[in-house]
């Protein structure tokens, strides 16, 4: 059995891109937004939405900017829960950063 396969310069060859769903829709809305704030562009934030709900994790400076990133969420249209699992860094000997 042979199979055709195209050719990419084929003009006929036309890639079909993945359809973008609305939970991957959200979560590039709430990543851009959390890349344009001043407080959390900075920030290593991971985004992941399940049925609307935000997924917020990684690491931030400090409650403040915990907070921030979960109120930038929530006000992306669209969210139905935020889920904020973001912990704040620790410096060495055990004390919070910040000041």
């Amino acid at each position: 059995m042979v199979l055709p396969w195209p050719i990419p310069d084929d003009p006929s060859f036309h890639p079909v891109e993945p359809e973008q769903t609305p939970d991957l829709r959200l979560a590039a809305l709430v990543a851009q937004r959390l890349s344009a704030d001043w407080t959390t562009r900075r920030q290593q934030i991971a985004v992941a939405v399940q049925n609307r709900v935000v997924i917020l994790s990684g690491t931030v400076a400090d409650p403040h900017v915990r907070q921030v990133a979960g109120e930038l969420a929530w006000d992306v249209p669209g969210v139905f829960d935020v889920c904020n699992a973001l912990r704040i860094s620790v410096r060495r000997g055990g004390r919070a950063a910040g000041p």
